[in-house]
């Protein structure tokens, strides 16, 4: 197994996790829903302002929360950028759902939503706008969209806690967001995640379903005298301990998101002569969006170069890494008929860009390890400007 001196992540305690996992197990408190998971549950529906929020045991469940709380019946139709990860399309396809797979925008890598008009068909039940690199999807044209047609709108916000569009959080802008705490993300759990409800009609029903199909957590707040079986549901609630943990990163959420900030700018300026000269594409942030910090990445002139330049970085101990693959044109998905050629945009993007490694405890040493191996790349045969005069 390769030892990378500057790993691609790095999980690192941000305040009082330790203490909190101590409280929690010395209490007696580690199933779902005890102290821990209330508290952090109240902290996002005050600091974002939403109806109500239910943590879960992955960005995973709370998007298969989501499906089931649409009551998807077989071959309704779900349209999901095809640039984002299996689970966003996967979640609604377990209840018998078809993707239909959405190309992105060139500039921020989000759907893009002047293709949705032909994509609609009376069996379009919901659409799933991915927040990438935490930054905003048009989320007032897609609400547009979505409403003259009465469909609704599932903010998949993995990437964007505490980012904004116009001024509003991400994940207040459709019916129900999802968000990820897994060990990737800004704020973290190592696995875990949060279905946001806006829309107060879900919220009785999510918590049923939460809750294994029973309406157990009425119970506990005495709304009933016992709890039984009342709907189809699962296991999506998360461990008290784990809780305890992602609490105390939420608290200190402003200091992670202070820090990430300055890792991006870093990046971002420090790059910037080096990506101009050999055509390399930076990230862009339109200016109505705060983006939420979550990676740095650069879109390389062509494939071969992605390749070199990740080799390159890896021969110095350096681990970068390539993201999502059109997810139109994986195996499972052929079933629905796709093709090459449905989404050129996912298809161009998936072979160029490659993510910069970008952590919470990433130190000014490590960041300066990447930049100068970065800058000492030579794309293409081209001249390298740091070794001009």
């Amino acid at each position: 197994m390769t030892v990378y001196r500057v790993p691609f992540n790095h999980s690192s305690l941000r305040g009082s996790e330790l203490k909190y996992i101590n409280q929690a197990i010395t209490t007696g408190q580690i199933a779902g829903d005890q102290t821990f998971s209330k508290k952090c549950q109240a902290l996002l529906e005050s600091a974002l302002g939403v109806h109500r929020a239910l943590v879960t045991t992955s960005c995973t469940h709370a998007l298969e929360m989501a499906a089931l709380l649409l009551d998807l019946q077989p071959n309704d139709e779900v349209i999901v950028p095809s640039f984002t990860f299996v689970s966003t399309a996967n979640a609604f396809v377990l209840r018998g759902a078809k993707p239909l797979f959405c190309d992105i925008r060139p500039d921020t890598m989000n759907l893009d939503e002047t293709k949705l008009v032909n994509l609609i068909t009376p069996r379009t039940r919901a659409i799933v706008p991915v927040h990438y690199a935490g930054v905003a999807c048009e989320m007032d044209a897609i609400n547009r969209i979505a409403a003259a047609h009465g469909i609704t709108v599932i903010e998949d916000n993995a990437h964007g806690l505490f980012g904004k569009y116009k001024g509003r959080w991400l994940g207040t802008l459709g019916a129900m967001a999802t968000q990820s705490f897994h060990e990737t993300k800004n704020i973290t759990c190592g696995e875990g995640g949060a279905l946001l409800i806006n829309d107060p009609l879900y919220a009785a029903r999510a918590e049923i379903i939460r809750e294994k199909g029973t309406n157990r957590t009425s119970f506990f707040r005495g709304q009933v005298d016992k709890y039984s079986w009342v709907d189809i549901g699962s296991s999506y609630v998360m461990s008290d301990v784990l809780a305890a943990f992602l609490y105390a990163q939420l608290e200190a959420r402003d200091t992670i998101q202070e820090r990430r900030r300055n890792i991006w700018c870093r990046y971002h300026d420090e790059l910037k002569e080096w990506a101009s000269a050999y055509g390399v594409r930076q990230p862009m942030v339109p200016d109505h969006c705060d983006q939420a910090w979550h990676m740095y990445y650069l879109i390389l002139p062509t494939l071969p170069a992605r390749t070199a330049f990740i080799e390159h970085l890896k021969a110095r101990g350096i681990l970068a890494v390539f993201h999502y693959l059109p997810l139109h044109l994986s195996s499972y998905a052929s079933r629905w008929g796709g093709l090459p050629g449905d989404c050129p945009v996912t298809e161009d993007v998936s072979n160029r860009l490659v993510r910069l490694p970008f952590f919470n405890s990433m130190t000014e040493d490590q960041q300066n390890e990447v930049i100068s191996a970065a800058k000492e790349y030579v794309v293409d045969g081209g001249k390298n400007p740091a070794q001009s005069s």
